[in-house]
């Protein structure tokens, strides 16, 4: 891009902190809930208290495993807690455990689409740690600590800097949004803080033969993909015009921390950025370190479901899903798994896929939930798409049915009893269909001129003298015999005709 008369890239790296969905605490028994009373869900050992002993939280490794197979990372055989000392308000220990050099995964990466590209970024390491409390500004004349969310089990994902725009960092954050969610390790609820984002940004600019890295500034705490994008934009622009005013470049300990101020929308200086010795890292004394046994690592690989990406693209390619709506389709896991299942109990995927995306969406929506949540099994939902590919019932009568379904008398009825008590079978008796033809001809004599004599409108007349008969019917007409016999019609009366 150009901006002020230079060349810039942007060189973006993200680090994301995503809560596990685990009862507890990382490291003690304390129950994670939001909005409970300030400071009534503490222990001794979240408080830092002299002589309490912190216990590693088995959910959360596997969580942390599960999403580092996802990221296709490397899965550390040993590793090791340790203690990242500061001193904020927040942090009743004045350290955090963390994993410094010795983290639970690393060297993946992680492939998404931006437009019709694809893009590949290196995720450098996740890793588990404890989260801090939270500062309270609400007060009268003060400032209070909240330390319920003190040693909530976090995983940090660390990208390499391999963005290149806004639009490319808010893509990897809605796809790892998407993938956390589905993978079941994470509700990632950014309005309650459980995945946050913090962009670390400099520039690559050319001007006048000259090439130039600005200083990088790391952007804390974003908690919305809107707020990511426009930090970036905001940030990129403020290096370039920084860099022409006084000519900063990037070198070691001139990193900076900076703050978003959304009604401003601009980013705002906060702080120096420490540097890793300036944390004191050692071993946490008080926690061994954990040997991840690879059969154990081997069978959480083995029950990783299929991963949203590929599973959308399948979606589209098996389903014949619209590329704009195979996401709605594949984000709500149990929804997915209901199509497939439905389909490999011998249902037409296709046929299920337009009725997901169809009926089956409207009727969820109405119910505040998922197609998944209806309670409908795949074996009725296969057998209510089965009479629609096999002719039997209309798309609109199954849409009908699928109401019946849901209600307290058609909780438990099979497709088929519903579509006889409900009249709904389609005829495929020829003499029937025939005689609803004929009454179609009759009441629509200029459709028929226009079908036989008008090559313009000939074949719209044909389509609707087809619709006239179906409506005749009541939807009973089988449409593809009808359709056939409207044609035999035509041309007999063009035979008499000649």
């Amino acid at each position: 891009m150009e901006l002020n008369g230079c060349l810039v890239e942007p060189i973006i790296g993200l680090e994301i902190h995503l809560q596990l969905a685990t009862r507890t605490k990382m490291f003690c028994g304390c129950a994670l809930e939001f909005g409970a009373p300030p400071n009534t869900r503490v222990c001794p050992v979240c408080l830092g208290l002299p002589g309490a002993l912190p216990a590693i939280n088995r959910a959360a490794v596997e969580l942390g495993v599960r999403t580092a197979l996802a990221l296709n990372c490397r899965i550390a055989e040993f590793t090791k807690w340790d203690r990242k000392s500061y001193f904020y308000p927040d942090l009743p220990k004045n350290y955090q455990i963390s994993q410094y050099d010795l983290p639970l995964s690393l060297d993946g990466f992680f492939e998404f689409h931006v437009g019709e590209a694809i893009r590949k970024v290196r995720i450098r390491r996740a890793h588990l740690e404890e989260d801090a409390g939270k500062n309270v500004h609400e007060l009268p004349g003060c400032t209070g600590v909240d330390l319920n969310r003190a040693g909530t089990p976090l995983l940090e994902i660390v990208t390499e800097p391999d963005l290149r725009s806004a639009e490319e960092a808010r893509e990897l954050a809605v796809q790892l949004h998407r993938l956390v969610r589905y993978l079941g390790v994470s509700d990632a609820n950014m309005q309650q803080g459980q995945m946050r984002f913090e962009p670390n940004i400099n520039c690559r600019i050319e001007r006048g033969g000259r090439v130039i890295r600005t200083p990088i500034v790391e952007i804390k705490n974003l908690n919305s993909f809107r707020a990511l994008h426009d930090a970036i934009v905001f940030e990129v622009e403020r290096q370039v015009e920084a860099w022409l005013e006084n000519g900063a470049v990037a070198e070691p300990g001139n990193k900076r921390n900076r703050g978003w101020d959304d009604e401003r929308c601009a980013t705002v200086a906060q702080r120096e950025k420490e540097e890793a010795h300036e944390y004191r890292y050692f071993p946490d004394p008080d926690l061994v370190p954990v040997v991840l046994d690879q059969t154990w690592v081997a069978g959480v690989r083995e029950h990783m479901p299929e991963l949203p990406i590929p599973r959308t693209e399948r979606f589209v390619s098996q389903y014949k899903v619209p590329v704009r709506e195979a996401p709605t389709l594949v984000d709500d896991r149990a929804t997915a798994d209901l199509l497939d299942a439905a389909a490999e109990l011998g249902a037409d995927g296709v046929t299920v896929a337009k009725q997901f995306l169809g009926f089956w969406a409207r009727l969820a929506t109405e119910r505040g939930g998922t197609i998944a949540g209806l309670g409908v099994d795949a074996t009725r939902i296969a057998e209510l798409a089965r009479l629609v590919s096999e002719g039997q019932i209309s798309a609109a009568a199954a849409a009908q049915i699928a109401e019946a379904m849901l209600s307290e008398r058609g909780a438990a009825a099979r497709p088929t009893a519903l579509a006889e008590q409900l009249g709904l079978l389609q005829s495929s008796d020829a003499s029937q269909i025939g005689a609803w033809v004929e009454a179609a001809f009759a009441a629509n004599a200029q459709a028929v001129r226009d079908a036989l004599e008008n090559p313009r409108k000939m074949q719209a007349a044909r389509g609707f003298l087809v619709g006239q008969v179906m409506k005749i019917s009541g939807g009973k007409a089988d449409p593809k015999m009808a359709g056939e016999l409207v044609s035999q019609r035509l041309t007999q009366q063009t035979a008499g005709e000649g």
